[in-house]
């Protein structure tokens, strides 16, 4: 059986981790083609090595890594640097990582964060299971502004 990874943190203020493991259960072939994995690392600096982990280890084809930098400056300064850890580790895996980052500062009211955190950690899992099974919805997709967490831009032309 197909494994998925879902990698979040404990530091996120909202579990965008069941999100996806919720949206990836939903996916036609679960159970019967692929199982998730899911692993939760204290920060988003952490998430480079276990999804390293849940692909060289546990033999997951796609991993979902989750974070939530916070506001400080520091913050950005250090999703930065865990980002530069999931690319890392997609060269040396040659396998793909999804990272789904949402920054505190993108939404000031607790509750239109939560919804921008909800439907970029549902997107990024229906993103992962099209990259293993129907790569074509993507191809389909391309092009057209597709927004994970805020609604689609759209094309620059009809």
């Amino acid at each position: 059986m197909d494994r998925i990874g879902v990698v979040d943190t404990m530091f996120a203020r909202y579990d965008m981790g069941a999100e996806a493991v919720d949206e990836l259960e939903a996916c036609p072939g679960f159970d019967t083609t692929f199982e998730v994995v899911r692993r939760t690392v204290p920060g988003f600096k952490d998430l480079g090595v276990a999804c390293k982990r849940l692909i060289e280890q546990e033999g997951c084809l796609i991993v979902v890594a989750l974070g939530m930098p916070g506001k400080a400056a520091i913050d950005q300064v250090c999703a930065h640097e865990a980002s530069q850890g999931i690319m890392q580790a997609q060269l040396m895996t040659s396998t793909h990582i999804l990272e789904v980052f949402v920054h505190e500062n993108e939404e000031e009211d607790p509750e239109k964060l939560a919804v921008v955190c909800i439907n970029r950690a549902r997107k990024h899992a229906v993103n992962a299971y099209w990259m293993l099974y129907e790569p074509e919805q993507l191809t389909r997709n391309a092009g057209r502004g597709i927004r994970q967490g805020y609604e689609d831009a759209g094309p620059l032309v009809g």
